[in-house]
Formats: C-alpha cells, structure tokens, sequence
C-alpha cells in the first residue's frame, strides 16, 4: 500500500468519523430514551465534578481552555511549519473527543421537554406584558430603596458567597411541577480569570459543561451580578436553554428575601419586557422609564456606561458568534428574549 494513501486514509478516517458523531447525535436527539439517558449522565457529572472542584478557589475550567487553545494553535502552528499529516490527524482526533464529550456532557441537554411544555401554552397579549411591565416597575422601585449602597449611590454588595448559598436554596424549593432535578450542595461558582476579556465581549458569565462550574464576570454592575449568579447556577442545575437559565433564575428570586437577588431578577424581567414592547410601543416604554425612580435611573446609567466603555468590534464579534451558538442549539438568538417573557407571563397569570 501507498504509504501517502495510508497516512491520507487515517486522517480521512478521523474526519468521517467526526461527521459520524454529528450524525449519531442528532439521530439520538429525536429519541426521548436518549434524552433520559443524558440527562441521568449530566446528573452523575454534576455530583462528581462539583464534589472534585468546588474547593478549588480558581477557575479549573478556564485553565482547561487555556490548555486546551495553546494545544491547538501547537499542532496549527507545527502543521503550517513541517506540512506533516501527523498534525492535522491529532487535530482531528481532539476535535472528536472534545465534541464527544460535550455532547454526553451537556449537548444533549438542549432537547430536554421544554419548560413551556410544563406550563401550558396560552396566547400572550400586549396587554398582559404592559400589565407585567407596569407590576415590576413598581417592584423594582419597592425594592430598589431597600438595598444598600456605596458612596457614589451605587448598589453594594458585601457578600457574594451569601448570595450563591440563596440561590441553591432556592433551587432546592422549585415547583416540583417545572423542576426535578437535584440542586447541588457544594457551591462551584467562581470569578472567570478572563474577566478583562469578558468585559470586551459582553458576556456576564457562562457554564463550563467539563468541569461544571458556573463562571462570571466580577466587574459588572451589581444591579446585574446577583441574576447573572442566578442564571449560571441554573445551567449549573441542569437547564442548558439560555431562556430556561433566566426562568429559573426568575422562580429563585420570585421567593427569595434576598433583595439584592430580588432587585437584579425584577429588574432584568422589567427591561425583558420593556425590550419586547419597544418596536410596537415606544411611548409606553418611554413612559415607563421616565418613572424609574432617581436610583434606578443612576443604575441604568451605571450600566449604559459599563456598556459603551466596553462596546466595539470584540463585542460584535462575540454577540454575532454567541447568536450563531444559540441558534444552532435550536434556540432563540441573543436579539430575543420573547421566549423568556413567555414563561413569567404563563407563570404569573
């Protein structure tokens, strides 16, 4: 045999059996069996990897993706200098084991029953979401005077560990009805080492499906830290739909006498529903933050300012890549949050 033939038919093996795994997977996302089975796997992951590495202070799964992209640009960077097929055949057998495992680990995870399925679905009028809209401003004013601030008026939050400790607290009280997956009871939930870069891109935080867990970026505003804390853990908890996170995150705080838990969900709910009726209703939605009251105006502002400080082609780059990751996951991309009013608007009524 043609010792060139040989080497091309290995690498060409590992890239069909790559296009194989896209195959299976998706084939195995039809079945409900399948489903079960993942979902049972995620829950086995959940318990070991939180038990291994949740006493380590620092991020185990950043370090992996360090690791992980320095290989990559390796083997890139030795295939571009030496023209050897060896490298390109390592690239491809670690492209399969990673996609493997993140399919067993979390992929799957995305065909899980909807939780809409779990609510039922009524028809959802404009009207419902300016009632909602109106019930949360008021909320957000309530409980916007209760929290405590710093010298500049902006929200202070003392103790971020006594907020995670809520969360799972509260993850453990879910209506039965929506949630039966088991809350985990060592806290995994760290500051990304790529906060600076995460400042860049606008993302708040984000689940690592190999070590589980939940990342976020320490230099956003406080009025959005204890919902992003809460959005996490809810991937952490098992809900890989970004929409299902922030429903989840929503029941945490509905029952919560966290008030800085309360305020960060009411107001993300508030400005979810704003954000909806903003094409169709634009004086309603001016109306309505023309009442925000003079703090949570300075908390608006705190945020547009952490926005356009950090807003440039990064930060596009990033969102288009994060919408394409969304919907290819079969979910709503990041321009929409009408799924998420749909859950609390079902909830509520």
């Amino acid at each position: 045999m043609d010792i060139r033939n040989s080497k091309f038919f290995k690498i060409k093996y590992w890239a069909i059996i790559l296009v194989v795994q896209f195959l299976l997977f998706y084939i195995l996302s039809r079945f409900g069996f399948a489903i079960h089975l993942f979902s049972n796997l995620f829950e086995w992951k959940k318990k070991l990897h939180i038990s291994l590495f949740s006493a380590i202070s620092w991020s185990v799964g950043d370090v992996i993706y360090i690791a992980a992209t320095l290989l990559f640009f390796y083997l890139l960077l030795r295939l571009i200098i030496t023209k050897k097929a060896v490298f390109l055949k390592y690239i491809l057998i670690t492209a399969n084991i990673t996609y493997f495992v993140y399919q067993c680990f979390w992929g799957m995870l995305y065909f899980q029953q909807p939780v809409i399925e779990k609510l039922g679905n009524k028809k959802i009028s404009e009207e419902a979401i300016q009632k909602l809209a109106v019930k949360y401003l008021y909320l957000c004013k309530a409980t916007r005077e209760k929290l405590s601030e710093d010298d500049h008026h902006k929200i202070k939050i003392d103790n971020v560990r006594q907020l995670e400790t809520e969360i799972i607290a509260q993850q453990k009280n879910l209506p039965q009805f929506i949630n039966k997956k088991i809350a985990v009871s060592n806290i995994s939930v760290k500051p990304s080492l790529f906060d600076s870069l995460m400042n860049k891109t606008g993302i708040y935080g984000y689940y690592n499906p190999f070590t589980a867990e939940a990342q976020y970026n320490p230099n956003i505003p406080a009025s959005q830290l204890p919902f992003t804390l809460a959005h996490e853990m809810s991937h952490q908890l098992g809900y890989a739909r970004e929409q299902e996170a922030s429903f989840i995150a929503y029941l945490c705080a509905r029952n919560s006498a966290n008030k800085e838990l309360q305020y960060s969900v009411q107001l993300y709910v508030l400005k979810s529903l704003l954000k909806a009726l903003a094409v169709k209703n634009p004086a309603f939605v001016k109306n309505i933050l023309e009442q925000y009251s003079p703090k949570m105006k300075l908390d608006r502002l705190y945020e547009q300012k952490f926005f356009i400080s950090n807003e440039g082609i990064v930060s596009d780059f990033f969102g288009i890549t994060n919408d394409l990751f969304l919907k290819s996951n079969q979910q709503a991309g990041s321009v929409t949050y009408s799924y998420f009013i749909h859950l609390v608007l079902l909830y509520e009524l």
